[in-house]
């Protein structure tokens, strides 16, 4: 590939109450950098970016856009360049707080997505002990999307982005039904999950240990929070998380996460689950809820700032068997 993607970036969420989405994000123990009436930007303890959450007030909750960060202006310019090439419409955006140039498109799945190169740096509050509360997010991990063909979406982003598969699950007649995309030396960047789409299923956020999920459970139920509990704790069999979610204000589902491993060798081989493998999504841990596989967040066209629409999933829904 002539350009380097890094890692993935931001997050932005369109809220339709600030006052109380700063309030639940503060339980979960992100640090505001800045805020005005319109909007916050949320960052995890040991982020040196501005932030890697934007929550914008508007009318209806919606994704607004997924960002990545790559190396340098000039991969910027080498990746629009190769996007237009490929028949995609780039939009360059040069006046956003705290962010650089960047431009958006939508991607091959009907997702908005963002690069960028320079964010302001800020100070880390990794040893600032005396701000843990909470769950503690250290940091912006992943993006999970629910898309409507997860093999095209797979197949571009590994041909033509540069992305690698670390693990990925397989149904009748080997048809790929979910797989997990990395850029950094992790599990995922970028999860596809089937199902009607495009939507924004999560935002994963990482955290150091797995008490610190535990803590997070203990302060939200504490403080009223523990309706927003929408599974977990559990751990995964793909990717070997720990893991918890959540469903904020606006119904925006957040994972707390922990537990992966490295995937930086050459010679690593993507790992293959069976759709029907009891311990791919549950290796241990409560049933999934219904709403766990049928909701996620609508998306915005970054053009008309409009919903898009979701096509129906290629394959057949299905809901796993779990271990109880």
């Amino acid at each position: 590939m002539s350009f380097d993607i890094i890692r993935s970036g931001r997050a932005v969420l369109h809220v339709t109450d600030l006052e109380k989405s700063r309030k639940f994000y503060d339980a979960l123990g992100f640090i505001v950098t800045d805020a005005d009436e319109e909007q916050i930007f949320l960052r995890g303890l040991e982020e040196h970016n501005h932030h890697s959450l934007l929550l914008k007030k508007k009318h209806e909750p919606a994704l607004e856009v997924i960002s990545y960060k790559v190396r340098s202006e000039a991969d910027l310019d080498r990746l629009a360049a190769k996007l237009e090439q490929d028949g995609y419409q780039v939009k360059w955006i040069d006046k956003q707080k705290a962010l650089g140039r960047a431009f958006r498109y939508q991607d091959i799945s009907g997702l908005p997505i963002e690069f960028y190169c320079q964010m302001e740096t800020v100070e880390r509050k990794l040893q600032q002990y005396d701000l843990y509360k909470g769950a503690k997010v250290q940091r912006i991990d992943h993006f999970n999307c629910m898309v409507s063909d997860v093999e095209a979406a797979q197949d571009y982003y590994m041909k033509e982005l540069g992305f690698a598969c670390s693990e990925y699950t397989a149904g009748e007649e080997d048809k790929v039904w979910a797989t997990w995309l990395h850029r950094k030396p992790s599990v995922h960047d970028v999860a596809f999950m089937n199902g009607d789409g495009p939507r924004l299923h999560h935002v994963g956020f990482w955290l150091k240990d797995p008490m610190s999920l535990i803590d997070g459970c203990d302060f939200l139920a504490s403080i009223g929070y523990a309706p927003n509990i929408e599974r977990g704790p559990g751990r995964h069999g793909l990717s070997n998380a720990f893991f918890l979610y959540l469903r904020d204000p606006d119904g925006h589902r957040i994972e707390l996460y922990n537990g992966d491993y490295l995937t930086s060798d050459p010679d690593f081989k993507p790992i293959r689950w069976e759709l029907n493998d009891p311990m791919r999504q549950t290796f241990w841990g409560h049933e999934a809820p219904d709403c766990w596989f049928e909701e996620a967040t609508e998306v915005l066209d970054v053009n008309s700032q409009e919903k898009v629409k979701t096509t129906a999933a290629k394959l057949k829904k299905h809901k796993p068997t779990f271990v109880i």
